[in-house]
């Protein structure tokens, strides 16, 4: 029997894309240093433009590949930005358990069709940090309605072209039916609200309980 090939973001990229737009434009606004992506599987679109990126997943399939350096540095060799892909890190683990990682260690959290990512691992995001968050799981959702967070951009793409809205940002985040924009019908659904402008993700600033004041962004 042939031997099924191994995960690899190349042939990840033919399903979901190449995500190393978004995170070039966030990049180009913010220059993260760090950056935490539970639930990352194999997409290593965020190493083409950030220094030190550590992915988590429980997916053995994504541990295999991770765990192959030379398959790693083969996937981002001609795709990285000077600087970036310093250091790529895989840690085999739930998000919803501690993580082997320091608190406030990190300046960008990624979740993306990955659940509750927010709520379990905020702690590990400094203040003045940024979250980018998708609908998909109610992720976004939940951060809309979170007091420590602040909508910085609104992601936008066609194709693998994608773009950082941050004019007019009352107009996202509105949804199409307030009733249900409560945090516990959201996590009891599991999926995120309907909202009059959606986008394909949002960029919020984490800003807790004294520490109001964190970063605008520089560019997008």
């Amino acid at each position: 029997m042939t031997p099924r090939p191994k995960a690899a973001w190349s042939r990840y990229r033919n399903s979901i894309g190449d995500r190393s737009g978004m995170f070039g434009a966030l990049a180009r606004a913010w220059a993260p240093e760090r950056a935490l992506y539970p639930g990352s599987y194999v997409d290593l679109s965020p190493s083409t433009v950030i220094p030190a990126v550590t992915y988590v997943d429980t997916d053995r399939r994504a541990e295999a590949f991770f765990g192959d350096v030379d398959l790693v540095r083969a996937e981002l060799h001609g795709r990285t930005v000077p600087g970036a892909g310093t250091e790529v890190e895989f840690l085999a683990a739930d998000y919803t358990t501690a993580l082997a990682v320091p608190d406030q260690g990190f300046d960008l959290l990624i979740s993306l069709y990955a659940g509750p990512v927010w709520e379990n691992c905020r702690r590990y995001l400094k203040p003045g940090g940024l979250l980018i968050a998708n609908a998909s799981h109610g992720d976004a959702s939940l951060a809309a309605l979170d007091p420590t967070l602040r909508l910085e951009a609104a992601v936008t793409h066609r194709g693998e072209t994608y773009l950082l809205d941050t004019d007019r940002l009352d107009r996202y985040l509105v949804p199409k039916n307030p009733d249900g924009n409560r945090p516990e019908l959201i996590r009891a659904a599991g999926r995120g609200v309907g909202y009059t402008r959606p986008a394909f993700a949002y960029v919020f600033a984490y800003a807790p309980a004294g520490n109001p004041g964190a970063a605008p962004p520089t560019g997008g």
